[in-house]
């Protein structure tokens, strides 16, 4: 057999075994991807008893590609929320996260130096403590730019020693929380549930009949501010008459609108218009329809809504738009990307018209662009590659191919598209490159760790890397939980959520989620710190190993 195919083989027999493993649960909480690397410590570990071997620029290949793959995938997947959670109501939530983040950076700097434990061993501790396989792909090649290859395989080892108490602690800090605070999660879930129905930034309607005789005979465009309006304007009935308004409509005294937009802008321009009435502006049983078309067309792809001059051509109005699960009030300014789905009021006919110009090709949602997904990896890797040289330092900083295929990930799927190009991919092409990516990492990373693995989990050497394993796992979240709920008011499910995203930890968001389950105060949490959270789990080891190397 040659060195290739039985290279592939075995990584195989390591993927199956690792995924066996990762099913595997124990009340409830299992090991997940991370199966897999120890899939590989098991593999290699019976290998290398009959001298078998791998070659090793093939594995390296193979690991690398893996980790380009993984965190590339990983940026597409979070770069719209990425920057969204920075805004203003992920603040709190991102800035606790980011506490936890930086205890567990200050906890190796401690351990680094009181207790001397060599940089690459708490590089890889720290990366299986915070249960983060992209932070070890990052740590592994920062040693590798400052000179230490060798140490790649000794730092994956940690990891796999750090890696299962790095899971459990985020449950026993969950649990301790509850018990300290004593909580009630029958009456976190309530109030939860009415925060959110109070403060819910979904749309919603309402009609205004206009009682201010200061908008008799004006047009809809002569209202005060009305490119400032957070509102739409989808419908308006006059008499009996239903129709869809335009710009240059005129408004007359017992117009009754249909307004669309957050609870708060309909009340502000009710005040302006006049009084809200419980009449029904229903296109039910009138020519005018109301459907939902999804932006398909690469032509518009980038181009402002007003561009398109719909209001102009067309009895259309576009009284929603949403992106990413997310629902905007559009207006003239608002430029379109693949994939945005928006709600369209007027004739059928017109209506058919406007779905032919956006594209509204369902099928295409489905299938995956590979140019956009080979130039952006392109572009992640030269990144990644450009150095960065910072006076006193004896080597220049680099994101490596950790870091550059993540930030170029994060850009350019906030951009969305360029000419006919778009970075949007479906949820489960996303998912599968994704999964194969961190199966090969970890594949190859068990393998490397599996010859010596026993051996030094046994020992005195292997205890103490779990001890500090367990300190820097565990110490940051009971600290930042207890600030958080004693200072931030913070809700527990809300703060499971928290501790689970801060680790960007699956198999610990589905414990959190458990414990009250159909509620989603957990879930949102987790997927508001996962962007911010994952970008710095990958940038700090790198820091980390760069201050550690000139200290040193």
């Amino acid at each position: 057999m040659s060195e290739i195919a039985l290279t592939v083989s075995l990584l195989s027999l390591v993927a199956v075994i690792g995924l066996w493993i990762g099913h595997i649960k124990v009340r409830g909480v299992s090991l997940g991807i991370g199966g897999v690397l120890f899939g590989g410590i098991i593999v290699s570990h019976f290998m290398t008893q009959y001298g078998v071997t791998l070659d090793s620029h093939t594995l390296h290949f193979i690991q690398e590609f893996g980790l380009i793959l993984f965190v590339y995938t990983i940026g597409i997947q979070v770069g719209p929320g990425f920057f969204a959670s920075l805004r203003q109501s992920g603040l709190k939530l991102n800035a606790f996260a980011l506490m936890i983040v930086g205890l567990s950076g200050v906890l190796v700097i401690l351990l680094h130096k009181l207790f001397g434990v060599p940089l690459p061993v708490i590089l890889g501790i720290f990366s299986g403590a915070v249960t983060n396989t992209p932070s070890l792909g990052a740590g592994q090649q920062i040693l590798a730019e400052l000179g230490g290859d060798s140490s790649t395989s000794v730092m994956g080892m940690a990891y796999a020693i750090a890696y299962p108490f790095g899971i459990v602690g985020i449950l026993l800090a969950m649990w301790l929380i509850r018990i300290i605070f004593k909580i009630n999660v029958d009456k976190e879930a309530d109030e939860f549930d009415s925060a959110t129905n109070n403060k819910k930034d979904g749309l919603s309607t309402m009609n205004v009949r206009i009682t201010n005789p200061n908008l008799n005979g004006l047009m809809l465009q002569e209202f005060p501010d009305f490119e400032l309006h957070e509102v739409v304007y989808s419908r308006i009935k006059r008499n009996d008459e239903l129709f869809v308004p335009k710009v240059h409509t005129t408004i007359q005294i017992g117009d009754i609108l249909h307004l669309v937009g957050t609870k708060a802008a309909l009340h502000k321009m009710q005040l302006i218009l006049g009084e809200e009435v419980n009449v029904s502006l229903s296109t039910k049983g009138t020519m005018y329809r109301t459907e939902r078309a999804v932006v398909t067309n690469e032509k518009v792809f980038g181009k402002q809504i007003r561009q398109l001059m719909l209001k102009g051509k067309y009895d259309v109005v576009i009284s929603r738009l949403n992106r990413a699960g997310v629902e905007l009030v559009p207006n003239g300014q608002m430029t379109l990307q693949f994939g945005d789905v928006l709600n369209l009021v007027g004739r059928q006919e017109d209506i058919d018209a406007v779905m032919a110009i956006i594209g509204n090709a369902q099928q295409k949602l489905q299938q995956v662009q590979m140019l956009p997904i080979f130039i952006g990896i392109g572009l992640g890797v030269l990144l990644g590659s450009i150095p960065i040289y910072i006076p006193g330092f004896p080597v220049a900083l680099k994101l490596g191919l950790a870091g550059g295929p993540l930030v170029v990930a994060l850009i350019l799927a906030r951009i969305g598209s360029f000419g006919k190009l778009y970075w949007f991919m479906p949820p489960s092409a996303n998912l599968a490159l994704r999964e194969i990516g961190i199966v090969l990492f970890l594949a190859v990373v068990g393998w490397k760790a599996g010859g010596n693995f026993v051996n030094t989990l046994l020992s005195n050497e292997g205890l103490s890397w779990i001890f500090y394993g367990a300190l820097i796992t565990f110490i940051p979240l009971i600290i930042t939980a207890v600030v958080a709920r004693i200072y931030g008011k913070l809700n527990y499910l809300s703060l499971c959520g928290l501790l689970a995203g801060s680790m960007t930890d699956p198999p610990a968001l589905a414990f959190a989620n458990a414990i009250k389950e159909n509620n989603g105060a957990a879930a949102l949490s987790y997927a508001t710190v996962y962007p911010l959270v994952m970008f710095c789990r990958i940038i700090l080891p790198q820091i980390l190993a760069i201050l550690l190397w000139v200290a040193s």
